[in-house]
């Protein structure tokens, strides 16, 4: 049977018994179809995208299942979670559709927080919708309406309740922490950010959902939804991208391999390998660019659109008037001619 993702979750509901999170400890991608079959004989799975809830009966049997095709990964969390008074669920995703349920969307952050999908790689349509806003705490995820009532259950207590945060995205680290990275604070890494390997994010870099590094980084500034960096890039302190979540920006940002986001810069394009953007200069698709030559002499202006994506670049602002040059390790006469071969 055909399958696109498949996890086993534990979770959190709220007193009206609706999803708030799941925490999926080993998601596939791709499962093997003997393990379908096996664990459709248990919980009579029939195909297309589901997410099945279980009970203790269910987890026993499934991981006689997953044993019988030699899922031992499987069978361990199986294992593990008998006894639990925790919510169980089991997603099965037959193909990459839009979400409809709360436990697929967690499905799939957690394929991209632990690297199994790239960015992009995934349909996300109508999410956000699927998604509770939840108060994160010291005592795990609860509903903004239980909210109250659990916080004064803990001043009787002599307790507080900690809210960390009130957000539709818990932070990643609580769900996945891929190998070989550093996070300096891991409240700025939302669950959907996918951390390449090499990858070191400072106390003030920011990673959102569904955007992250592919290699190795230095992420001192702000990587937005949607946005890609390549391997060998740096992204500087108070560095931006523009995501594509508002002001109408369709665009996709991304960073090439072994470029330079100078200290609180902006990026409104796709930056071409090995390109830099200078100190405190922001570049946006309709911003002016002088072209100059190796001798410093003006060979057009362009909009930065026009550049996006082209390699070897360095985008500086002029300190004598203000204006912003691009200067290539190419001639500039090579790529004005390039800039203009389709016209």
């Amino acid at each position: 049977m055909a399958n696109f993702a498949f996890g086993l979750g534990v979770g959190t509901k709220s007193s009206a018994g609706e999803w708030l999170e799941v925490y999926y400890n080993a998601p596939l991608l791709n499962a093997s179809a003997e393990l379908i079959d096996a664990v459709s004989g248990v919980v009579a799975y029939e195909g297309g995208n589901a997410a099945i809830e279980l009970n203790a009966a269910d987890l026993k049997k499934l991981e006689g299942a997953f044993l019988s095709v030699g899922a031992e990964d499987q069978a361990l969390v199986t294992e593990v979670l008998e006894g639990s008074k925790q919510p169980l669920v089991l997603c099965i995703l037959a193909s990459d559709e839009g979400p409809s349920s709360t436990a697929e969307v967690y499905l799939k952050l957690a394929l991209l927080s632990n690297r199994l999908v790239k960015p992009h790689g995934l349909n996300l349509t109508g999410m956000f919708g699927l998604l509770p806003n939840v108060a994160w705490t010291n005592e795990g995820a609860v509903s903004l309406e239980d909210l109250p009532r659990r916080q004064l259950a803990a001043r009787a207590q002599g307790k507080v309740l900690d809210v960390q945060s009130v957000d539709k995205f818990p932070k990643m680290a609580n769900y996945a922490v891929p190998a070989g990275i550093r996070i300096g604070d891991t409240s700025r890494i939302r669950l959907g950010a996918h951390v390449g390997e090499g990858t070191t994010v400072m106390h003030e870099g920011f990673i959102n959902f569904n955007a992250g590094t592919l290699g190795v980084s230095m992420v001192e500034g702000r990587i937005s939804a949607g946005v890609v960096v390549g391997n060998g890039s740096d992204v500087g302190g108070g560095a931006s991208t523009m995501g594509t979540l508002s002001g109408g920006n369709n665009v996709v940002i991304s960073v090439g391999e072994n470029c330079l986001l100078g200290a609180n810069s902006g990026l409104g394009i796709p930056l071409g390998d090995r390109s830099t953007v200078e100190a405190g200069l922001y570049v946006t698709g309709g911003s002016k660019v002088t072209v100059l030559d190796d001798q410093n002499n003006d060979v057009e202006v362009v909009k930065a659109a026009d550049l996006a994506g082209k390699p070897d670049l360095l985008f500086r602002r002029n300190s004598q008037n203000g204006r912003i040059e691009v200067k290539t390790n190419k001639s500039a006469i090579e790529l004005n001619e390039e800039l203009h071969k389709h016209n």
